[in-house]
């Protein structure tokens, strides 16, 4: 599920460093973390080295701590870098980390993505280079976290974050509902139904492999690339990737000729029990509501809430998924939310979290968390926090819905009036989504519309009484009164995929 709000990751080094020296160090240096394909080492080793440190030679570059050089080779093309490269080792390390050959295929990409010729890496890639023309320098004397951390994140062992879960956090796990029972008690919960899906001909008839033979030469999205799935396929088997590219797909109907029906001649249908999903009413104008999920093990997606205030349903098709989510009031370890809930900075990476909040997480009261098998499906409910990782490679279909909830339908309403500038999925025709929606549900369901707007009013209207009382209360210490302060600790993260 796409998110509501724009990602602004940010690579916390301090706060990373400083956390998983307390319970995360000796996952970084076990054994399941290979030596580095270049040898480099963490920081920390240097200490204990007795040969000729390599950022002894790069001159007044020495001044500035690895973070700032990163930052700064961030702005270097191909040629720069590899000119660079050739001046030292320590340099030489750098300029090889992926971290900055990313950026510059994306910002230039081939024209035709049939010409794309994933080489195991991206500085291969935009090389061009085939694995049996790399030469390797060693570079065993370099010590540096800025360039070790991304390895060891990308080798991270799973298991030891989403084994072991706490009884009182595991995702409710049900056979199945029918719609009165999801009406009645389950539209606010996350859930797990384990024989919803059996019957979709998707379930017994896709693999990753199957799709490969039938759409190898599809451009399918991949977050920022549009690949034909035998290029994202050799990708997905092939990269080493801290965050691997994730292929999510809205448009994945078409291009795969794909027939949505009730049930009969249908590749597969919507579970009965969400019932009638109100963004229905937006016919062709509705938002875009329904992905192909397709990515290897420790691909997924960070810490967010989905669009548009809606709710989800996400059906494994094949693979497992770990889910860890909080409800929408929750402030998560890690996650944090600019004032008015426009955008989100968290740590860059699904295994960067893990490693840093992750035991934090799971002691809040509200934390729920569990794996979704192969034909299984997770209801995510409006408003909730929620990240996804990926335990092996997978597919998944996952589809975004308003139920019929009046409180959940006055979330809706509320977002797309009073964030207008949040709104996202729609097509630039729609020019004013809140009314679309507002005149679609006058026509349809008026009664409820009505009762959803007061309720949204209600809710904001308890807030500007709030903000009143908080103004009142500051006015009166300015004025000399007798009137007294308080505060709260932390950042604000009310609202969000």
């Amino acid at each position: 599920m796409p998110s509501a709000i724009p990602d602004n990751g940010t690579r916390q080094y301090n706060s990373l460093c400083d956390r998983t020296n307390d319970h995360s160090e000796s996952t970084l240096q076990s054994d399941s973390i290979p030596p580095h394909p270049l040898g480099l080492k963490p920081l920390g080793n240097q200490y204990l080295f007795t040969g000729r440190n390599a950022r002894r030679s790069i001159g007044a570059w020495r001044l500035l701590p690895d973070e700032v050089v990163s930052l700064v080779f961030e702005q270097f093309d191909a040629e720069a870098l590899l000119k660079l490269g050739h001046t030292c080792k320590f340099f030489y390390a750098f300029c090889h980390s992926d971290e900055f050959w990313k950026p510059i295929f994306l910002q230039s990409p081939p024209k035709d993505s049939k010409d794309i010729r994933w080489q195991g890496s991206w500085r291969s890639t935009v090389l061009g280079l085939p694995s049996d023309q790399q030469i390797s320098i060693d570079c065993s004397n370099v010590f540096s976290d800025v360039l070790h951390r991304p390895f060891a994140c990308s080798h991270v062992i799973l298991s030891q974050f989403t084994s072991n879960i706490p009884k009182a956090n595991q995702i409710r796990r049900l056979e199945n509902l029918t719609y009165d029972q999801y009406a009645e008690k389950w539209t606010e919960q996350p859930f797990i139904l384990t024989k919803c899906i059996q019957e979709w001909p998707v379930f017994s008839g896709w693999t990753i492999d199957s799709l490969l033979e039938k759409y190898a030469n599809i451009d399918f999205r991949a977050e920022a690339v549009d690949w034909p799935f035998a290029t994202y396929y050799n990708y997905m088997k092939n990269n080493r990737d801290e965050s691997p590219l994730y292929l999510f797909d809205r448009r994945f109907v078409e291009k795969m000729g794909l027939r949505l029906a009730e049930k009969e001649n249908s590749a597969y249908w919507k579970p009965e029990c969400f019932g009638p999903d109100l963004f229905e009413v937006l016919g062709d104008e509705r938002p875009a509501h329904r992905w192909l999920i397709v990515g290897p093990e420790r691909s997924g997606s960070t810490f967010h809430k989905d669009p548009n205030a809606t709710s989800a349903w996400n059906a494994v098709i094949q693979g497992s998924k770990y889910w860890i989510m909080f409800p929408p009031t929750t402030q998560v370890p890690g996650v944090y939310v600019s004032e008015d809930s426009s955008e989100v900075t968290s740590p860059l990476s699904i295994a960067e979290w893990l490693l840093t909040f992750h035991e934090e997480a799971r002691q809040l009261p509200d934390c729920i968390e569990g794996i979704c098998e192969a034909g299984e499906i997770l209801h995510v409910p409006s408003g909730w926090w929620h990240l996804v990782v990926n335990l092996e490679s997978g597919i998944a279909l996952t589809q975004n819905f308003v139920p019929q909830s009046l409180n959940l339908l006055s979330e809706v309403v509320s977002f797309l009036r009073d964030k207008a500038d949040q709104v996202s999925g729609f097509d630039d025709k729609v020019t004013n989504p809140s009314g679309l929606f507002m005149e679609r549900m006058k026509s349809s369901y008026p009664e409820v519309l009505e009762k959803a707007l007061d309720l949204a009013d209600k809710k904001s209207g308890k807030k500007r009484k709030w903000d009143a009382a908080v103004g009142a209360a500051d006015d009166e210490q300015q004025s000399g009164g007798g009137g007294f302060s308080f505060g709260f600790g932390g950042d604000d993260d009310d609202e969000i995929p």
